[in-house]
């Protein structure tokens, strides 16, 4: 949870209160890291996935018509290798790998 506070540029107690809102709707659980318990773990549900495909055509259709119809396939391409840098500079900072594991 710490690793995604500092990804959503937010506190990890405002990542703790937004994830148990959403533990209340049964969209994620929370659990102590079993290789190391200082940490908390939170997975998406099975009704949090399903949720999150239901809300996803939406916000892909969106991203497509605000950023990808309004640029070029060169464009779209630089922005694909300038994202990759980001990350990667993430990761060095953050010491995990994409997808958010350690």
């Amino acid at each position: 949870m710490s690793q995604l506070a500092v990804l959503a540029n937010g506190s990890l107690s405002r990542l703790s209160r937004a994830v148990a809102r959403l533990e209340v709707h049964g969209w994620v659980t929370r659990k102590p890291d079993p290789v190391d318990g200082r940490y908390t773990l939170a997975t998406l549900t099975d009704n949090g996935a399903t949720v999150l495909a239901a809300a996803s055509p939406g916000y892909i259709g969106a991203v497509n018509r605000l950023v990808f119809d309004a640029i070029s396939p060169a464009q779209a391409r630089q922005l694909r290798t300038i994202a990759g840098r980001v990350l990667t500079a993430i990761e060095g900072e953050l010491g995990v790998k994409r997808g958010l594991h350690r």
